[in-house]
């Protein structure tokens, strides 16, 4: 009982910016998550993963189940590691969970309606198959798979994170049954993206349309747009009608209703312009990928350098687009009620981002007072041959590190991907350096 109390008092204080804000916190992108499961859509640009999971625990009744379960999730896994490191107790868990709600950017993933906060429990899930699976029961390793497989599939960015995880197993030579577990939600991801898109789009493939997204960013970066000024018009590509005008900076080429993607040539609107233009963006990246590779590798790493640096909370914390992506969702599948707590909520009257502001400054501290902490841990359990000390710190460094390259080099860096799991640094240095 006490261990069931310490796992829902965690949860609690790890999504107290929602109730701070009287309502879980919300982002453009929400609405498309809700309309997975409201109209129901199967859009284009996002797999059909989270939208059902939040479902799960709101049933169109209200969002505040999805949020409670997502910070329950994410209390009962620090739980598991901290057990497997021989450091659970209840007092102990709810300690963790204050620092971490205090401290870092956690609860702000964790109180958002996206599929942020599952990225971390995605290399949560992969780092106990793999090294704490003898310390776990069957229903608790049903439970990981499981669990690690719907949120590797909630996001495409997680599948090269996750794949880095279990070439760690390989690397530490950990045994084939080993390395297995580890991929295990990775495989069920795949399962999953591959299911779900054939059912809903007709393609056997793990993103039928992501190839614009990558054509974004390296048409920001430059390479592309070069190859496209370089090729067009022989090439008879739909933007070699934009050649050197094209937009430089990868939302506007995506989103913004001018832009080549959503707008032809004559004005005309396009309808679903990034799922049409997909396979001429394939063609483009592999003509790039061959003309200029050293730019779009050192492209990709600058913009991962970028991404490791980029931790703030500030760009979820506005209700800029809400009106038009979530309150139409909420008004259209649930109760009066949940749209009146929606209008009344500190982040739609403007006032979260100077909530949010007041404390994020601890925020890049906490990460500073964990590096030192981190080096320090590791010197310790190597010394100590600490095992599970030492691939904790493993699992957590290559995980941070993966989800940055996946998404800075990949898509773009942006604060809000690296925040969602920058937390797992302190968290890390704190288990590691107090285990024995």
């Amino acid at each position: 009982m006490r261990q069931l109390i310490a796992l829902v008092a965690g949860g609690l204080l790890l999504i107290w910016p929602a109730i701070l804000n009287g309502y879980p916190l919300l982002f453009s992108d929400s609405g498309a998550f809700l309309a997975q499961t409201v109209v129901p859509l199967m859009i284009w640009d996002k797999p059909w993963i989270y939208g059902p999971f939040a479902w799960l625990f709101h049933q169109h009744f209200s969002l505040w189940g999805s949020i409670l379960a997502q910070g329950v999730i994410v209390s009962h896994l620090i739980w598991l590691l901290a057990r497997v490191l021989g450091r659970a107790a209840p007092w102990h868990h709810l300690a963790i969970c204050a620092g971490l709600a205090a401290f870092t950017t956690a609860p702000w993933s964790a109180a958002l309606l996206m599929p942020d906060i599952l990225t971390p429990a995605a290399v949560l899930c992969a780092a106990l198959l793999g090294w704490g699976w003898p310390s776990l029961g069957r229903g608790e390793r049903l439970w990981l798979i499981l669990l690690g497989s719907i949120a590797t599939a909630s996001h495409l960015s997680n599948l090269p994170t996750i794949f880095a995880l279990v070439v760690l197993g390989a690397l530490l030579r950990i045994g084939w049954r080993g390395v297995l577990r580890i991929a295990a939600p990775l495989l069920g991801a795949m399962a999953l993206l591959l299911g779900t898109n054939l059912v809903g789009h007709g393609r056997f493939a793990l993103s039928p349309h992501g190839s614009i997204f990558l054509l974004a960013r390296l048409i920001a970066d430059g390479p592309a747009a070069r190859t496209i000024a370089a090729r067009c018009p022989e090439a008879g590509w739909y933007l070699c009608a934009f050649a050197g005008r094209l937009p430089t900076n990868s939302d506007d080429f995506l989103w913004r209703p001018e832009s080549p993607v959503n707008r032809a040539p004559d004005g005309t609107a396009i309808f679903l312009g990034g799922m049409r233009l997909a396979p001429e963006a394939s063609a483009i990246i592999a003509e790039t990928l061959q003309r200029e590779p050293w730019p779009v590798l050192r492209d990709g790493v600058t913009n991962f350098l970028r991404q490791m640096t980029m931790t703030r909370i500030g760009d979820t914390l506005t209700a800029e687009h809400l009106d038009v992506t979530v309150r139409p969702r909420l008004v259209q599948a649930f109760p009066g009620f949940e749209v009146a707590a929606f209008d009344a909520a500190l982040q739609q009257r403007g006032g979260l981002r100077a909530a949010g502001e007041r404390i994020a400054w601890l925020h890049p501290l906490a990460l500073l007072l964990a590096t030192p902490l981190i080096l320090l841990a590791w010197a310790r359990a190597h010394a100590d041959r600490d095992a599970p000390a030492l691939w904790l710190l493993l699992c957590i460094l290559v995980g941070v590190t993966g989800n940055a390259l996946a998404t800075g080099a990949l898509s773009g860096p942006y604060d809000r991907y690296q925040a969602r799991i920058a937390w797992l640094l302190p968290l890390a240095a704190w288990l590691a350096w107090r285990r024995g």
